[in-house]
């Protein structure tokens, strides 16, 4: 878990460093929490999936911003897995990942968005591997910058695909 917090702390203030030019013309940051219901092969193994990220959000035309985003995720294990893997000696109940991703915001009329990411998602696990990660949704902002948004976030690695429905809830400032 210190690994965890420590690469975090270590991608925001990169974060921070590389956009301190542009957040005073007009970018904005992004806080959320996340949630998300495994689907496919990854329903298999894990029950649900809650973590939480920071974004930042780049104009670069009219409703339009690139984006960039850093956050941690933890996936659940279900329970008779659990029980299986217990079984043979290894006692876990979940596993991390750290999705780094951008991509690009489109807003429509009145909060009404568009967006699609792509990255990398770094395992925490020790032995863990990077996969790809695209994540494209829809969602909405109100006024007063709170932002509730839907997403599919797909895992890709070695020819295998995987994925997750995810709900983030946001605070844009």
């Amino acid at each position: 878990m210190k690994k965890v917090l420590f690469v975090l702390t270590a991608l925001c203030g990169l974060s921070l460093g590389a956009f301190a030019q542009s957040s005073s013309e007009g970018g904005k940051w992004n806080i959320g929490l996340d949630a998300g219901l495994p689907l496919g092969s990854l329903h298999d193994l894990y029950s649900t999936a809650i973590g939480a990220s920071i974004k930042y959000e780049h104009p670069v035309a009219t409703s339009t911003f690139i984006t960039g985003s850093a956050g941690y995720q933890r996936f659940f294990i279900k329970g008779d897995v659990k029980d299986a893997l217990k079984a043979v000696g290894v006692d876990k109940s979940g596993v991390g990942l750290i999705p780094v991703k951008a991509g690009l915001k489109h807003y429509f009329n009145e909060g009404f968005f568009a967006e699609a990411q792509a990255g990398a998602a770094f395992s925490t696990e020790s032995g863990g591997s990077t996969s790809f990660v695209y994540a494209p949704g829809v969602g909405y902002t109100f006024s007063g910058g709170f932002e509730a948004g839907l997403r599919y976030e797909g895992f890709s690695q070695d020819g295998s695909n995987s994925g997750m429905a995810a709900l983030r809830l946001g605070y844009r400032f």
